[in-house]
């Protein structure tokens, strides 16, 4: 399975990155998407990756660095799961979006959205 990182943002470097071929996402999610992943690099003091797998769902990953024995793996899932509760709407729209635009099955789901 192929997975695509959507964006990433490292609190060590201090740096964001947005894949350049989803910035055909608009500007207000894309914003949400950068704030979403600073915060939480910030947060967890990590590098934060938001991606989506190949069939269109949305994944969170964690990356610490390799001399870090203070990362709170238990505490990084946890603030993940919550992610996904309180992001729920947003996630949804994320998958929705990447399964038209980027997956095989594109062409039927908007066809079926548009039906409806």
């Amino acid at each position: 399975m192929q997975d695509n990182i959507l964006a990433a943002a490292s609190y060590e470097k201090q740096k964001y990155y947005l894949e350049p071929k989803f910035q055909t996402l608009p500007e207000n999610i894309q914003e949400e998407v950068r704030i979403l992943c600073v915060s939480l690099a910030q947060k967890l003091e990590c590098t934060f990756l938001m991606g989506f797998h190949e069939d269109g769902e949305v994944y969170f990953e964690t990356v610490k660095g390799e001399d870090d024995f203070n990362f709170d793996e238990i505490g990084a899932e946890l603030e993940i799961k919550e992610l996904f509760r309180v992001k729920k709407e947003l996630l949804g729209a994320l998958k929705i979006w990447y399964t038209i635009f980027f997956t095989k099955n594109g062409e039927e789901v908007k066809k079926a959205l548009l039906k409806r």
